[in-house]
């Protein structure tokens, strides 16, 4: 391969690349062309993409990148997985999603944040990670949890004086009220100014 072509190649890598987070690393022999493209039209489903680099242009396009580090992945035929906006989490189990159809399949391992996780082991360590949308709902749920316990505690004992003041009303309007009794005749009072005999 000339020095253009490679300057070309490692140029269209540095593109792809420049602006992942992440990425997932397989080893894509043994893959016939059908599985190939089975997997690229799986992947392109979900917004993902599969790209067989060659080793040495590759670490030269990621260098600068925020993956700079992960080619530590690549040993032998690799094939990048990638998603722009694509959670990692999402790009692991869809890669163990792969390889239960087919067993073949060598998953090198993922690399985001800096950090490597290697093999089969790596990827479903990965894939358990929540993704971007479950991390928010999980935040949320967390921010609106004591909030709503808080209107529980106070809607609850208020609510249950309201329904017991609401049935004293009705139990009364429901009673017939009895005439009121006229006044008691007045008794003779003794005389308190009645002077005492002796």
């Amino acid at each position: 391969m000339s020095k253009q072509v490679k300057d070309l190649i490692t140029k269209e890598l540095t593109e792809r690349f420049k602006e992942l987070d992440g990425v997932g690393v397989i080893n894509p022999r043994g893959i016939n062309a059908i599985k190939n493209n089975q997997i690229r039209r799986r992947l392109h489903e979900k917004g993902l993409k599969m790209t067989v680099v060659k080793n040495t242009l590759a670490r030269r396009a990621t260098g600068g990148a925020k993956i700079e580090g992960f080619d530590k992945l690549l040993d032998g035929p690799s094939a990048v997985i990638y998603g722009k906006g694509a959670s990692i989490s999402a790009v692991a189990r869809m890669l163990l999603d792969e390889k239960k159809t087919d067993a073949t399949i060598e998953l090198r391992g993922m690399f985001f944040d800096g950090e490597l996780y290697f093999g089969d082991k790596g990827v479903e360590q990965v894939s358990k990670l929540p993704t971007r949308e479950e991390a928010i709902g999980n935040l949320v749920g967390l921010i609106l949890g004591p909030g709503s316990k808080l209107a529980g505690a106070l809607k609850g004992p208020g609510g249950k004086l309201g329904a017991l003041l609401k049935a004293i009303e009705e139990k009364a309007a429901a009673t017939p009220q009895p005439a009121p009794e006229a006044a008691p005749a007045a008794t003779a009072a003794p005389a308190a100014d009645a002077a005492p005999t002796a």
